[in-house]
């Protein structure tokens, strides 16, 4: 692919002027390859793991489309609807339309939930050129007729395959039933499962499909190595990375909600400044979260999941697997945190012997064997344990109320846990 940079698109001046303030100034393969087919009025299917640039590549031809064509906006109507799975990543993708657009005095409106739906009612009473959303909070204000999308001209759907893990493909298919059949649409996901195939074919016009990388496949500048280390050890290595001056700017991942905070809060026990970021904080609690990272405040970031996609930080020097995800594309995005726009990054691991199955599925999927940092690896995965009730205790399920000899109307007994009589050898 030929090397260009944004002015060889054709873009109008304040948008140029937009990105090279930005810094902006050549786009990613994504871009080149997406961008010339929106200008072009078609439709695109993009396929591209996350921190390729996808916003630009749908946002660029949508505001140069609205520089030459200002409108009346209608009460509660919208000229461009995009759909994100989270709220992060929606916040983000309105922050680029803005970025972009700084100089074309369009209403851009983000309508998600976690916050008060009130101040997003009001400021569609406006009508906005560009709505950014979370389907479940669009399809909320569009019952109350508080966003009208009959007359959308352009529709983008992002991170489609995160819509499917989240369950959001119902909720889709309702939105899409209201948009009219005369628009402009994309769809950007990281995998194409045949799910998202069949949604594309309903979804999509004849569109140009743009393939920039597969899931599978890593950032060569990303190093990647594990430490091989017992649970119960896993927070005392990692405060004595995290000491390491090296660690500028870096992401903990955990699996559970419960787990961010405890460790979060651990850190903050050790004089390691960080903060906590998953689905239990308020949408003002998780921003707060999200601000203090990237302004240096929290120099470490613990996360579940959520943060794994779409959440575009720059500096971010090093990514710490704290516990291994069960799904190993989750691996790729997590430590797509770093190494991004071209930078090198750090990515480590733990690994418990109850977690080498979910090592030996990242290993295959990427193709990488990670090397050892530390400790040796297990020649076999340790089950992980089931609680068990104890030997001696046994439930005795209660009669229903209308068993042989029962008294009409008598409530049935509750289950009684009994005694076991030890046996006499």
């Amino acid at each position: 692919m030929t090397e260009m940079n944004f002015d060889a698109f054709g873009l109008a001046t304040p948008i140029l002027a937009a990105l090279k303030h930005a810094g902006f100034v050549k786009p990613t393969p994504i871009q080149q390859g997406a961008i010339p087919h929106g200008l072009a009025g078609k439709d695109v299917l993009g396929l591209a793991q996350t921190g390729t640039g996808k916003t630009a590549a749908f946002a660029l031809p949508i505001l140069q489309a609205m520089a030459g064509h200002k409108l009346h906006n209608r009460r509660f109507s919208t000229r461009a609807l995009i759909l994100a799975p989270t709220r992060e990543l929606a916040v983000q993708i309105e922050q680029e339309f803005k970025k972009f657009g700084a100089g074309l005095g369009l209403r851009v409106v983000l309508i998600v939930g976690g916050v008060g739906r009130s101040g997003q009612v009001a400021r569609m009473s406006r009508g906005a050129d560009i709505v950014v959303g979370c389907p479940g909070r669009v399809l909320d204000l569009m019952n109350t007729k508080e966003l009208i999308i009959d007359q959308c001209q352009f529709f983008v759907l992002d991170e489609a395959d995160r819509m499917l893990d989240l369950g959001f493909f119902p909720d889709i298919r309702k939105i899409v039933t209201h948009l009219p059949t005369r628009r402009q649409s994309a769809l950007f996901s990281a995998t194409m499962p045949a799910e998202i195939a069949k949604l594309a074919e309903g979804l999509l016009h004849d569109p140009v499909r743009v393939t920039v990388a597969a899931v599978a496949s890593t950032p060569a500048r990303i190093a990647q190595s594990v430490h091989f280390v017992e649970g119960a050890q896993k927070r005392e290595l990692l405060v004595q990375l995290l000491r390491d001056p090296a660690f500028t700017r870096a992401i903990v991942f955990t699996r559970t909600k419960r787990g961010a905070d405890r460790v979060a809060l651990q850190l903050n026990g050790a004089k390691i400044s960080a903060t906590s970021l998953h689905g239990n904080l308020s949408q003002n609690a998780r921003q707060r979260a999200l601000d203090a990272f990237k302004s240096g405040e929290a120099r470490v970031l613990v996360a579940t999941d959520i943060a794994a996609r779409g959440i575009d930080v720059s500096g971010v020097s090093h990514v710490v697997n704290f516990e291994l995800p069960n799904e190993p594309e989750s691996y790729v995005h997590r430590i797509g945190r770093t190494a991004r726009n071209g930078a090198e990054g750090v990515a480590v691991a733990f690994c418990d012997a109850t977690e080498l199955p979910y090592l030996n599925q990242i290993e295959k999927l990427t193709g990488i064997k990670m090397q050892v940092a530390s400790g040796t690896r297990p020649a076999q995965a340790m089950p992980v344990k089931k609680p068990q009730r104890h030997p001696d205790m046994v439930v005795r399920k209660a009669k229903p109320a209308t068993a042989p000899g029962a008294k009409l109307g008598a409530k049935p007994r509750r289950p009684q846990y009994q005694e076991k009589r030890a046996k006499v050898a």
